[in-house]
């Protein structure tokens, strides 16, 4: 049995940012820089305008010693949480049919 959250589960931008860019006292600049990737690109990402790729989650891993794991992981809540909150598309999906021995 799976329990449906109501709440939707925190962007791992804003985790990079509360719980790294801050403690460290480092701009979205220097981080961008930092992680090879451009300041827009960050920002975006911070903001949750742009999901975790697995780019970025290896960037991430290496750059504060975590694994690409964990970001993924946390960015796949957000993806599970989406669809279970957007409403499935009925008609989309009204034509498969279970797999079964």
């Amino acid at each position: 049995m799976s329990r449906v959250r109501n709440r939707r589960p925190t962007h791992p931008g804003q985790v990079f940012l509360n719980d790294v860019l801050v403690p460290l006292k480092t701009n979205i600049s220097d981080a961008a820089r930092k992680l090879g990737v451009s300041r827009k690109h960050l920002s975006l990402f911070i903001n949750g305008h742009i999901p975790c790729s697995r780019d970025m989650a290896t960037r991430l891993g290496k750059a504060t010693d975590t694994s690409m794991e964990s970001w993924l992981n946390m960015q796949t809540a957000i993806d599970v949480w989406e669809s279970e909150h957007e409403g499935i598309d009925a008609e989309k999906y009204a034509f498969i049919e279970k797999l079964t021995a």
